[in-house]
């Protein structure tokens, strides 16, 4: 599947490992790379759902459209399904409930 990206920061935050290890920690990033790196490889975001990689489920609210990827307890990489075979990148985030910090808007 192919990854597009919400915006060029984000582009730039997630996809060079040593940045992303400074905003986000050695362990996160890591989890992030995986995540990227387990979409990259699957063929469309339907197979992605049933391989169940970081648990990927719908969001609500304002962020109904978007998809949370598991890291690590509430750390989730956000998506976008763009297509079938293409999703966009949001970024990452730490939710309770109703409530969002995002690591990497």
């Amino acid at each position: 599947m192919e990854i597009e990206w919400y915006n060029n920061e984000i582009r730039k935050k997630i996809s060079n490992i040593e940045e992303l290890k400074k905003i986000i920690g050695i362990e996160l990033a890591k989890m992030v790379k995986l995540r990227c790196n387990q979409i990259e490889a699957t063929e469309n975001f339907q197979e992605f759902m049933k391989n169940g990689f970081g648990k990927p489920h719908p969001l609500k609210g304002n962020m109904k459209k978007n998809f949370g990827i598991g890291l690590t307890g509430n750390y989730r990489l956000v998506v976008i399904p763009n297509g079938n075979k293409k999703l966009i990148m949001r970024g990452v985030m730490d939710y309770h409930g109703d409530k969002y910090n995002w690591l990497i808007p």
